[in-house]
């Protein structure tokens, strides 16, 4: 019997971590298990935990003295040979320096989103959510961006190869999903599609919509570059219209979502001004999607998102919520409804929280101070959606 949906983690991926001053910090997927918890949202019967990724699998997208590479800087004392070389692999940057572990880490999240994509196309679930993925910067030669393995891209490689499978990749990050965009470019049956802040001020300066795909794969890459302190309104417009012709027209067997949540206005690491709201509306609109064109198959992989305390836990949660029809999310749809946090989540933590955690669901934007050039930068970018979606 096909489960509605299943819930990826492996223990491991809590191990990924550059170091204690890092922005990517493990916690936020403690937090958010903690939340659905706390909401009776997660039963352990929906908790699977995956096989790690083998050499050959991550050697589906990665070289194999990258791979090597990796392998030589995960120790506790790499050799100097290996430390040598760490620059060369993209290892030894203040983004993405190696680390004790790096590889049985970032093996185990690779393993996850291929269980999340396994278990959607055998049919053993119709939806899967990986949070620990989305590691969508990694490049086959080199990290980047927090990336070491390219999740994503991996369990991609695995549903074409082994079951020849269109693939639809949609990626919310605030950062241009740049690495899966490029391993797949001359592909014409994986369509990438990414909003995000514009390159023009963001890492890492790609994701224009002159990106368009190349040999036979061009026409099956599709960027949505938004102004920085775009807002909520402007952002679902562009995502929804979008999206919605591009998954017309591409016709996919399967989605593959990454839900990186940076695009919040609180999160330290973009200009974008959006609320929760996105993290809402993004996962029913894709939901939807799903059973529209994909007989409902539907992958979901976390992503960016550095203000861990105040949106992670809310974002990542409302993605499962909706896969699986809870009641939260089906309240949280009605016309200005809201609904409190679980207190007894907010009490646990919120002590340790820096900034004070919102007790609600949804944010009260009231209260926001409001953006200059509003109309200006809603033009700009329905502008630049039309450009992006001209030939559908």
């Amino acid at each position: 019997m096909t489960a509605n949906a299943v819930f990826i983690h492996h223990p491991d991926a809590l191990n990924y971590r550059f170091n204690d001053h890092h922005p990517f910090n493990p916690l936020r997927l403690t937090l958010t298990f903690d939340l659905l918890k706390a909401c009776s949202a997660l039963e352990p019967g929906q908790i699977i935990t995956p096989s790690t990724a083998d050499l050959a699998q991550i050697a589906k997208i990665h070289r194999e003295d990258y791979i090597d590479a990796v392998m030589g800087l995960s120790g506790q004392f790499p050799p100097d040979a290996w430390v040598r070389q760490a620059e060369r692999y993209g290892l030894q940057t203040e983004d993405t320096p190696f680390f004790q572990g790096m590889h049985a880490s970032a093996a185990a999240i690779a393993g996850g989103s291929i269980h999340a994509a396994e278990a959607v196309m055998s049919g053993q679930a119709e939806h899967a959510f990986h949070m620990a993925g989305g590691l969508h910067h990694a490049f086959p030669d080199r990290g980047a961006g927090f990336c070491i393995y390219n999740d994503a891209a991996i369990a991609i490689a695995q549903i074409r190869e082994r079951y020849d499978a269109r693939v639809l990749y949609i990626d919310t990050d605030v950062h241009h999903g740049d690495g899966v965009q490029w391993i797949f470019y001359n592909d014409p049956n994986v369509c990438t599609y990414s909003i995000h802040e514009t390159g023009k001020f963001l890492f890492p300066g790609s994701g224009f919509v002159s990106e368009k795909g190349d040999q036979e794969g061009f026409g099956a890459c599709y960027n949505m570059p938004v102004e920085p302190y775009t807002e909520d309104d402007s952002w679902l417009e562009c995502f929804a219209e979008s999206i919605e012709k591009i998954a017309a027209a591409f016709r996919p067997d399967i989605i593959i979502s990454q839900h990186g949540c940076d695009a919040h206005a609180f999160d330290p690491l973009s200009h974008i001004h959006c609320s929760m709201r996105i993290y809402q509306e993004m996962p029913r609109i894709i939901h939807r999607l799903a059973h529209d064109y994909a007989n409902g198959r539907w992958v979901a992989i976390g992503g960016g998102g550095y203000d861990i305390w105040r949106v992670v836990p809310r974002a990542w949660s409302l993605i499962w919520l909706e896969m699986t029809g809870h009641p939260i999310a089906a309240a949280l749809e009605q016309t200005g409804a809201n609904l409190p946090l679980p207190q007894q989540w907010l009490e646990r933590w919120s002590t340790q929280s820096p900034e004070g955690i919102p007790p609600l669901w949804l944010d009260q934007t009231a209260s926001w101070a409001p953006m200059p050039r509003r109309e200006t930068i809603t033009m700009n970018n329905r502008a630049v959606k039309q450009v992006a979606i001209q030939d559908l």
